[in-house]
């Protein structure tokens, strides 16, 4: 029964592949493949170059923002650290 099972399962095409086996099956896949990346390229919408520098200094303004916010945070916390180590006499 399981044997029988095998050759029904080898018999189908690949679910990945969705088509004809063997490199012209691949070489047709990669065409509609391709086909379908083009089409879609083109309904896409693309931002205006004010909107590209608009949000580039949006992320650069909140990268440097969050990087001093953190590196004041880390300065207080060893402050922190070192006082509580010598408040113990662990240090």
């Amino acid at each position: 029964m399981k044997a029988t099972m095998k050759s029904e399962e080898s018999d189908k095409a690949p679910v990945w592949g969705g088509g004809e086996r063997g490199p012209v099956g691949w070489w047709k896949n990669g065409r509609a493949f391709f086909a379908e990346v083009r089409n879609e390229m083109r309904r896409v919408t693309w931002p205006s170059r004010k909107e590209v520098y608009a949000t580039t200094f949006v992320v650069l303004l909140t990268a440097i923002f969050f990087g001093v916010y953190l590196y004041a945070i880390d300065l207080g916390l060893t402050a922190a650290m070192n006082w509580l180590f010598k408040a113990t006499n662990v240090a």
